[in-house]
């Protein structure tokens, strides 16, 4: 029975659609994220996909399941795994089919640890570390297996995907996870 589980956050096709996407760094983090897969699937741990959902009035949004791009990023093989569907930040709120939230299907499963994945860094994966964390868990924060975006602060200055990642894990290293790369995440 593993006691870890691999928690591949939000790595889907939505993403693309938005304006802020760039495929600069994606060759990188699907190397990153499937070298962790690979890893996951030779050392027994669970592997479990979470894709963010919203759904709306009128014409389906790129989070609608009704778009047809809440699916696995394109050039990223996931093994047949457990489906959470969420709609706020945290991962562990999110529902299975059954409505089986993941902190529960987690719990239940005997997992003690989670190794997290995903888009965007500082959004949903940082999220969901700190929440983890909170519950008990144990957290190996794969940086390099996470991907994120520029953004635009209030007073004009940008923050590069380089300097989220930096933020990240300065605030979570040693207080909600340990921040290492795919390649350590992926060694035990």
């Amino acid at each position: 029975m593993p006691t870890t589980a691999l928690l591949l956050i939000d790595i889907q096709e939505s993403f693309r659609t938005r304006p802020y996407w760039d495929d600069t760094e994606v060759p990188a983090f699907l190397a990153a994220t499937q070298s962790l897969i690979d890893a996951a699937e030779r050392h027994g741990h669970a592997i479990v996909q979470i894709f963010h959902v919203q759904k709306g009035g009128g014409t389906p949004g790129p989070f609608d399941p009704a778009s047809g791009h809440v699916r696995t990023l394109d050039g990223l093989r996931v093994p047949d795994a457990p489906v959470f569907h969420k709609t706020v930040h945290s991962a562990l709120y999110a529902l299975d089919a059954q409505g089986t939230a993941l902190s529960q299907w987690l719990t239940e499963a005997g997992i003690q640890e989670v190794i997290i994945t995903g888009i965007r860094t500082e959004q949903c994966c940082e999220t969901t570390a700190r929440h983890a964390s909170d519950s008990g868990l144990k957290v190996r924060y794969a940086l390099d297996a996470t991907l994120t975006f520029p953004m635009t602060a209030r007073d004009g200055r940008v923050y590069s995907a380089a300097a989220l990642r930096d933020h990240t894990a300065l605030v979570l290293e040693g207080r909600f996870a340990a921040v290492v790369s795919a390649a350590e995440a992926g060694s035990r």
